[in-house]
């Protein structure tokens, strides 16, 4: 039979409980905190985008990761949106028309 220490079995416990949170948090951030945060450059609201996990600024088309559930707001961290970002486009249409 298998003795595990206290240290050992709370460790474990600690791991389960933190894999379980992560998997429930999707990106980690909450309604409430997307909704108060604005772009950095632009004062503008933000989009969530959880394809790519980042927020988009759909004013400017700049996306800013959110690393660890950790919204990087730091202008030097965004990433202009470009041809290829076709889907993210499509989903702030499907959003903006989500709104009206």
């Amino acid at each position: 039979m298998l003795e595990w220490s206290s240290q050992e079995l709370n460790h474990y416990k600690m791991v389960r409980i933190s894999k379980a949170l992560l998997k429930e948090a999707g990106t980690g951030l909450s309604k409430t905190l997307s909704e108060i945060l604005v772009c950095p450059l632009t004062k503008q609201p933000l989009r969530v985008c959880e394809e790519t996990n980042s927020l988009i600024s759909d004013s400017i088309g700049v996306s800013f990761p959110i690393k660890d559930g950790i919204p990087s707001l730091v202008p030097k961290d965004g990433k202009i949106l470009g041809v290829n970002d076709d889907q993210i486009k499509s989903d702030a249409a499907d959003a903006a028309m989500n709104k009206e």
